[in-house]
């Protein structure tokens, strides 16, 4: 894969960790399926995502696992705070639960990239080279 290609490829992951997240928050407790209620669920976490990829840190090596401590940071803090903004409630099961769904999603695909991509390298090393 292109270098150039990584960070829009993890910025998209991260996105659809947020809408995997919200889309399974909205199922669980049977709220409507639109697309705009999901959008609106999803926009507080993704602007907090959208504000931690302004970090040169998370820009720097975006599929990184310090990239998405920071990125899940970014996404936890600020969409709860954007949530208790628009809501006025805040139940810290809801921000434990965020906290720890967001994690696993951010952090594992990262993890799982990290895997496939030491796979590969094992990899080329054992194929003759001709």
């Amino acid at each position: 894969m292109a270098p150039a290609r990584i960070p829009a490829l993890a910025l998209a992951a991260d996105l659809v960790a947020v809408v995997v997240f919200a889309a399974i928050g909205r199922v669980s407790h049977a709220e409507a399926d639109s697309l705009l209620g999901l959008l609106g669920t999803a926009a507080p976490f993704a602007i907090g995502a959208g504000a931690a990829w302004v970090s040169p840190w998370v820009r720097a090596a975006p599929a990184s696992l310090r990239a998405g401590g920071l990125v899940v940071a970014g996404s936890v803090v600020i969409g709860l705070l954007l949530r208790l903004g628009f809501t006025g409630s805040l139940p810290w099961t809801f921000a434990l639960v965020t906290a720890i769904s967001l994690s696993v999603l951010m952090l594992g695909w990262r993890g799982v990239a990290m895997l496939v991509a030491r796979m590969g390298v094992a990899g080329e090393r054992r194929t003759p080279r001709g």
